[in-house]
């Protein structure tokens, strides 16, 4: 019922002494729950033992009065997953939290490690033991383990083994860090709190706790927030930066910041290069909704055209534990949007979206939209055709899945069923973010920044296991 790109999780840190910081963590993932909607966790620690409370389902099913009370101190991390290594199960919910040499560890994980295979490998024939599928296990135990009298010693000792995609809030008995990769595929940023200080995937959930935005973590930095202040060191040299586009497209909350732009003008200049690249004459703007929205004002102001609600959406439909049954399984995609026949009855719509992967959605949508009484439905994308996955902490299908990937345009236009079909170019697109480089676009070219080791199946660990 969604054929938009999914996430990998959200994640947060905080360190502010005589505050409740777990239910601030509460608050902020709550900001970033559209990151993520398996599981959500916290640990805390107040200088000398940590506590956690973690659980499947979204952030207010899985918190309350009664289990964040217990969880005290002045040092928090939280964590809202979506999977990518290692299925939806309790045991690969975040934040870890073990006993290590140095004192208690928490992780909460952003990426995908595309040598996780080889580095879990390593820890078995050192006889680690494992409980998870998870490639976020793999980190923390590789920290726990890592040589070093101190825990940058020990980060440090972890990237330069590990490869891929990550961004981390680590919690330490008397200190948080925020680590990223060096090519900063996936977001952190910092700010400050009332004295103390924050990390979080994106500057919405620092804002959502009344904190102040500073600046993003740099690809390849180490950050400290303990009783010292806020300290930086690198941890390894910057590589080419290649933040995933999709932050800007799709992922990134509207009121998020990113090289210091508003993503909600980002998405509106996304809308007006589509109008410019793929005109055509029509009577009504229509988005998909939500991420579309921004998109879809940008094109109607640029086409001259009217902008307006043709789809309502269920926001909740694909957020509950409560399976539909077959009558309701075969209306598909009229569980999660329904259209406003007012809006449409003889009009010709432009209906724009954001992405298309499986093209699972794309077509049902047209189809509802004419059976509204659309009379034409043009549809135009915001980025250009997703023709390979990802490897690099987003869940993007496989090859096999990939619409773009089977199909040409002409192809796709015919199988949706919709009058005409425009992507964005990757140009326009780069245009509308405002630079052309830094990011990474390999969904898109096949052109990865980094090199891709053995297979990257979500479920790789727990197939080995099977077998």
């Amino acid at each position: 019922m969604d054929d938009s790109p999914r996430e990998a999780c959200g994640i947060f840190g905080i360190y502010a002494p005589g505050e409740d910081v777990a239910r601030l963590t509460f608050f902020a993932l709550y900001a970033l729950q559209h990151r993520g909607q398996e599981s959500a966790g916290i640990a805390v620690s107040d200088g000398r033992i940590a506590h956690i409370h973690k659980g499947m389902g979204l952030v207010a099913q899985v918190f309350n009065e009664e289990n964040l009370a217990p969880l005290k101190g002045h040092l928090a991390i939280g964590h809202n997953r979506y999977s990518t290594t290692g299925s939806s199960q309790l045991r690969n919910a975040q934040p870890y939290l073990i006993e290590s040499y140095l004192g208690p560890l928490g992780v909460a994980h952003n990426g995908n490690l595309v040598n996780a295979p080889q580095l879990r490998r390593e820890l078995l024939q050192r006889g680690v033991g494992l409980t998870s599928s998870s490639d976020s296990e793999v980190i923390t135990l590789m920290l726990a383990g890592a040589p070093g009298e101190t825990w940058e010693e020990r980060i440090m000792t972890f990237m330069r083994q590990a490869y891929g995609a990550y961004s981390l809030t680590v919690l330490t008995r008397d200190a948080v860090y925020a680590v990223r990769d060096p090519w900063g595929f996936r977001p952190l940023c910092l700010g400050t709190f009332n004295g103390g200080y924050v990390v979080a995937s994106e500057s919405s959930a620092i804002a959502t706790i009344g904190g102040e935005y500073l600046r993003e973590v740099a690809p390849g930095e180490i950050v400290s927030l303990d009783t010292y202040g806020l300290h930086s060191r690198q941890g390894l040299p910057p590589e080419r930066p290649a933040l995933c586009t999709f932050e800007h497209i799709y992922f990134s909350r509207p009121d998020s910041v990113w090289a210091g732009r508003v993503i909600h003008q980002v998405r509106q200049a996304l809308g007006r290069e589509l109008a410019r690249e793929y005109p055509v004459e029509a009577d009504l703007v229509v988005p998909v909704p939500d991420s579309s929205i921004p998109a879809a004002i940008g094109y109607a102001q640029e086409a001259g055209l009217p902008f307006n609600e043709g789809l309502i959406k269920n926001r909740y439909i694909g957020r509950t534990f409560i399976q539909p049954d077959d009558h309701i399984r075969r209306m598909g995609v009229a569980l999660k949007f329904n259209p406003l026949p007012e809006n449409l009855e003889g009009k010709r719509v432009v209906l724009v979206d954001d992405s298309i992967v499986r093209g699972n959605t794309s077509g049902p949508l047209v189809r509802l939209l004419r059976n509204a009484g659309a009379t034409e439905v043009h549809v135009r994308v915001t980025c250009p055709p997703i023709r390979h996955p990802c490897f690099m902490g987003v869940d993007m299908a496989t090859y096999d899945e990939l619409i773009a990937h089977r199909m040409t345009v002409a192809e796709i236009q015919k199988y949706l069923g919709c009058d005409s079909l425009g992507y964005l170019s990757l140009e326009g697109m780069m245009r509308a973010i405002g630079r052309q480089d830094g990011y990474c676009n390999a969904c898109f070219t096949g052109i990865y920044p980094i090199t891709l080791y053995e297979g990257q199946e979500k479920t790789i660990f727990e197939d080995v296991l099977a077998s």
